[in-house]
């Protein structure tokens, strides 16, 4: 990943943290992957004329936004210098908090803000999907079970059901 051009890109939106593979392996489980996803509330990420300068530096750009129904704002996806970045455009407050909550780690020469292990957990209750289940169970197996397990569990009592539900039955070794 080219950091500098990550450094580039997250200095134009107020607010965010790496989410994803690069989120999970700052937490010590690494996988394959081939992007940088990013998390944001800031709207003005699905603002084309905010990548004018990149694109015109030959990046490619593309922003799809969110309808209605869509659970998310919005993704942006940037292709440069041998990096891609995907934009995560947040709509609902839990997803905000998540952001506000990451902590700062040095990866290189650069300062990046990464979601904690109990919030990356949270993310990936939401989206649901297998890989995100295994994702789950891996970074269980790497934190600290016993406090992890609470910060979760506390985090989802506000949060929509069906995370709570996927959650429980995680830990009872039926999720998925």
């Amino acid at each position: 990943m080219n950091l500098p051009f990550v450094a580039t890109v997250a200095k134009r939106l107020d607010g965010w943290a790496v989410i994803g593979a690069y989120a999970l392996a700052a937490r010590g489980y690494v996988r394959q992957t081939a992007d940088l996803d990013l998390m944001t509330a800031d709207s003005k990420a699905l603002d084309e004329s905010l990548w004018t300068d990149l694109r015109d530096q030959g990046a490619r750009v593309e922003v799809r936004r969110g309808d209605f129904e869509d659970p998310l704002a919005g993704v942006v996806r940037l292709e440069a210098k041998n990096s891609s970045i995907d934009i995560v455009v947040a709509r609902m407050r839990w997803q905000k908090a998540v952001i506000d909550r990451a902590e700062v780690m040095h990866i290189g020469s650069t300062n990046l803000n990464i979601v904690r292990a109990s919030d990356l957990i949270l993310l990936k209750l939401f989206a649901g999907g297998y890989s995100d289940l295994h994702d789950i169970r891996r970074l269980l197996d790497i934190e600290s079970e016993t406090d992890l397990v609470s910060e979760v569990t506390q985090s989802l009592a506000d949060l929509p059901e069906e995370m709570r539900e996927l959650w429980q039955r995680l830990l009872a070794g039926n999720g998925g």
